[in-house]
């Protein structure tokens, strides 16, 4: 059966907040990291967006604005788990990342 327009936004908010409610059972299992080989012009790239100096208060933001600085904001958390665990192998940087952030990474790509 085809589901009318309200019907059918219905099942998706119902069914994205399933997806919230299985991502808060996802996130209290205790999973481990994944040591990711990440190429060293990225990896410099994070480190540099945990490096840079934010303002200090965020003004008004637009839904798409906020989404672009929660990507930024992964993108540095990358940063310091690689400047706190990462290491050198040839042309790659080594981490073990937590799957939050690859899962992150991952659905922007």
């Amino acid at each position: 059966m085809r589901m009318n327009a309200d019907a059918a936004l219905f099942a998706r908010e119902t069914e994205a907040e399933t997806l919230a409610e299985l991502g808060a059972v996802f996130r209290a299992v205790d999973l481990p990291g994944i040591e990711m080989r990440v190429p060293r012009a990225l990896a410099d790239r994070a480190v540099l967006a945990w490096e840079r100096d934010d303002v200090d208060e965020l003004g008004p933001e637009t839904a798409e604005e906020r989404e672009i600085r929660h990507r930024a904001g992964m993108l540095a958390l990358i940063g310091l788990t690689i400047t706190e665990r990462g290491r050198v192998d040839g042309d790659d940087v080594v981490v073990t990342l937590p799957v939050e952030f690859i899962g992150g990474a991952i659905v922007v790509a």
